[in-house]
């Protein structure tokens, strides 16, 4: 039965991922129906407000679903949210087994879900194919438990540890295949974060550029502690479905305020060394339901990320290349640590080729303990 289970189970990931980046705040979830060995039944949540996995499956199911085995990916919510409960769909539905993957770490339903069921006579099974469900929902995981918004660290170096040349030229380091491959994950998060030093030096436009054209553009976040941006910016003028947020600090001229605010949203935060507080920053993020950001500051900004402790996974595109130079930047500014003990460890770390650059995917400190749900 345990081979069985996995095999569905599997097919009900494969059917959650396909919705990936289109979810938030919701988490991925897909679900599987299979009478005497056969599928019956499928779907998958496709974004926020819409039917849920499991009411999808039992409507493409329709009389085949009694008596049958239910596979989700995440445990079936029993509240009303956006939608009904799923747990009374699968209970009217006559579904007699369901195999969860995960419980659901929100409050609301931790729980709650399976007890439901199993109050009402369906045999219940958790934890089939746990781990890449927890990895299939990590943003979704960290802001329902935390109300902030998960952040992945991305950089492009070279095999010497360089950012830029000597005299600031960066493009390119990494290869076409690795810049294609952030756009893709542009498309899968709600925002994009740089610093005022990237929008002055480099004026990105921060959208997203896939060939088909149909990729979404994340919310475009700026921190700014001065409101130094200039007001010609491209993020303060680019023609996007996406709005731009200027993170700024009391520090702040209030006429240059009003002129931003004129052009893009601004935010106000509290300071932290006379910069603006990034842990304050992303619960405010958060509040908004911006659940995933994309860094791509410079050193400076970050050093400051991970010394917030507000960096929750990294992505360094290492391009096979040697730039060398005593004055050229490496991807982490700052002051530094003094002893090696304080360094940040990478955990459950994972290699791939992306074209000619090799891609080092890792989680910082004891953040993928938040997966242990």
């Amino acid at each position: 039965m345990d081979n069985f289970d996995e095999r569905f189970m599997r097919l009900a990931l494969d059917l959650a991922e396909k919705a990936r980046g289109r979810t938030s705040p919701n988490p991925m979830v897909g679900a599987v129906i299979v009478q005497n060995g056969k599928i019956v039944g499928q779907g998958y949540h496709e974004k926020a407000g819409a039917p849920h996995a499991e009411i999808h499956s039992i409507g493409n199911a329709g009389e085949m679903a009694k008596g049958g085995t239910l596979y989700v990916t995440l445990e079936p919510c029993c509240h009303y949210g956006r939608t009904g409960p799923c747990t009374e769909a699968i209970v009217k539905a006559g579904i007699s087994r369901v195999v969860i993957s995960m419980i659901d770490p929100n409050p609301k339903v931790s729980g709650k879900g399976k007890a439901f069921l199993e109050n009402h006579g369906v045999e219940v099974r958790t934890g089939v194919l746990k781990n890449q469900a927890l990895k299939l929902n990590e943003v979704f995981i960290k802001y329902i438990t935390t109300g902030c918004s998960f952040v992945i660290l991305k950089t492009a170096m070279s095999l010497d540890g360089k950012i830029a040349t000597a005299s600031g030229q960066c493009r390119w380091i990494s290869c076409e295949g690795s810049r294609a491959m952030v756009h893709k994950i542009r498309d899968e998060v709600d925002g994009i974060m740089v610093g005022i030093g990237t929008v002055i030096k480099d004026d990105p436009s921060l959208t997203t550029r896939l060939p088909d054209g149909k990729g979404h553009d994340p919310v475009r976040i700026v921190l700014d502690s001065r409101a130094r941006i200039p007001l010609n910016s491209k993020v303060l003028n680019i023609a996007s479905s996406a709005r731009t947020i200027v993170a700024i600090t009391s520090q702040a001229p209030e006429e240059k305020i009003n002129q931003i605010r004129e052009k893009a949203e601004v935010l106000i935060m509290p300071e932290n060394n006379r910069k603006v507080d990034l842990k304050a920053l992303m619960k405010e993020l958060g509040s908004r339901e911006i659940t995933s950001i994309l860094l791509e500051g410079g050193a400076e900004v970050n050093a400051s990320a991970l010394k917030a402790g507000i960096v929750d996974k990294v992505m360094f595109f290492i391009a096979p290349k040697i730039i060398g130079g005593k004055n050229a930047p490496g991807p982490i500014g700052g002051e530094g640590i003094q002893e090696i003990s304080e360094s940040f460890h990478l955990r459950e770390l994972s290699l791939e080729h992306i074209g000619d650059d090799l891609l080092v995917t890792g989680y910082i400190g004891d953040t993928s303990q938040c997966l242990q749900v």
